[in-house]
């Protein structure tokens, strides 16, 4: 899924974004708060992962501002302010979770994953559409009892489908969100990753996991 990190670190911002990344998220890095402010209102995300000591504008700040513009992605706070005092006043001003540096990355993926869960109602991390069973706690996929190996986008791809299932998925919506930056991804990229997913996890007698609706783009139906 989609994250903005606004991290004024160098070192752990570039460290975050490329284990992130292994996860299978779309990391947008940004080292500077009025910056990240700019960028979590300009684009949809399902995490802002953020730090409290920031040029520009302070993490808090940068919260607060956020919640005022009526924006409901999901926050972390990232911060070695460990005082509880601190920790009270992210969460009144609308954070969603607070992680204390040093961080566990880890615990760090699973939290995210959490709050990914929870943008989408999703109280599970599992899912099962006939023989497929698909686990976004454990980045697991499961055909007729057999473990299936997707790569990180391929995963992130059918993730962001089934979080949005029901609902037709445009080229350019799957791009933007799958992808760091804009622009700079073809929707040709999608249709193979789409075609990669759907051998993969192809069941005899079953209809492709993945529909295509011509014209429109992909839906888990």
């Amino acid at each position: 899924m989609k994250l903005l990190l606004v991290e004024d670190s160098q070192r752990l911002r570039n460290a975050l974004k490329k284990g992130l990344e292994k996860e299978g998220f779309a990391v947008d890095a940004i080292g500077d708060g009025a910056e990240g402010l700019e960028w979590a209102l300009a684009y949809d995300y399902d995490v802002l992962v953020l730090d409290l000591m920031l040029p520009g504008m302070n993490g808090l700040d940068l919260l607060a501002r956020l919640r005022n513009a009526a924006r409901q992605t999901h926050v972390l706070i990232l911060s070695a302010k460990d005082q509880v005092q601190d920790r009270i006043r992210g969460l009144e001003l609308g954070a969603d979770d607070y992680l204390i540096k040093p961080i566990d990355f880890n615990e760090l993926v699973a939290r995210l994953k959490a709050l990914v869960r929870r943008r989408y109602a999703a109280k599970s991390p599992i899912t099962t559409i006939g023989a497929v069973k698909v686990n976004t706690a454990l980045n697991q996929v499961w055909c007729n009892d057999r473990e299936v190996a997707l790569s990180p986008k391929e995963f992130a791809l059918l993730q962001f489908l089934l979080a949005k299932r029901g609902r037709v998925m445009s080229r350019d919506l799957i791009r933007d969100h799958l992808y760091e930056g804009y622009g700079d991804v073809t929707g040709n990229v999608i249709d193979v990753v789409v075609c990669k997913i759907r051998k993969k996890v192809r069941v005899a007698g079953q209809a492709d996991l993945i529909q295509t609706k011509r014209g429109f783009g992909y839906v888990i139906p």
